[in-house]
């Protein structure tokens, strides 16, 4: 299930990105590169392993995880949280908690565009991504 969203994808669009950062509690500098930012993520699989590499002109990130175990994960912003990461509904459900706060971010692909999700409280933010070619 997870094949779905193996490959590069490119950032095309962001809505409301500023104001979930804010909510994360993300400084006023730190937000405005973020906003700047146009990521490329590249998920790969190999055995149960999956790897989610985030690259940008200002900062990249790489997680590996197994699907359904939680695992210590430190954010671009530098939170240290628990994180989970499941299948749901045909879905990449990934639940970050710390400090008594939670944000889930879901991947969700249609074609050949994927769509992450971000919610922390009542904000939500979307991210639109297309598949490089």
């Amino acid at each position: 299930m997870v094949d779905a969203f193996v490959g590069t994808w490119n950032l095309k669009e962001s809505e409301n990105f500023d104001d979930y950062m804010k909510e994360l509690g993300v400084g006023f500098a730190t937000r405005k590169v973020g906003n700047l930012t146009k990521p490329t993520t590249i998920i790969s699989v190999d055995g149960d392993m999956v790897t989610v590499k985030t690259q940008s002109t200002i900062k990249n990130t790489e997680l590996s995880f197994k699907l359904g175990e939680e695992f210590d994960e430190t954010t671009a912003d530098d939170r240290k949280v628990k994180s989970l990461v499941t299948i749901k509904d045909g879905k990449l459900v990934h639940v970050q908690k710390w400090d008594d706060k939670e944000t889930t971010l879901v991947r969700e692909v249609v074609e050949n565009k994927l769509t992450l999700t971000l919610t922390i409280g009542n904000v939500i933010s979307k991210r639109h991504y297309e598949k490089a070619q």
